[in-house]
């Protein structure tokens, strides 16, 4: 699961423009919690489970989906403590 998910979370970090401050525990735990998302979004839309096969290219490919939307909730809450004041 670690190794998938640094996978999915480099992935999405390479897909998603911008710069994020994390190293590679913070792109492992990014690439985890899309493998969680994906997955409950594969089963609520497609109705597979885990009793299908853990690893498969559908799940990856939900994993790193899964990641690019964590990667953005993330930013867009990150960035809500961030006031930038211009004069």
């Amino acid at each position: 699961m670690i190794v998938l998910g640094l996978i999915a979370g480099a992935v999405a970090r390479l897909v998603v423009p911008g710069r994020d401050p994390m190293g590679i525990p913070g792109t492992v735990l990014l690439g985890i919690v899309g493998s969680f998302i994906g997955g409950l979004l594969g089963y609520v839309l497609f109705g597979h489970d885990l009793s299908e096969g853990a690893l498969q290219p559908s799940g990856i490919i939900g994993s790193i989906i899964g990641a690019i939307v964590a990667l953005l909730v993330w930013r867009a809450v990150h960035s809500r403590g961030r006031t930038s004041v211009r004069h």
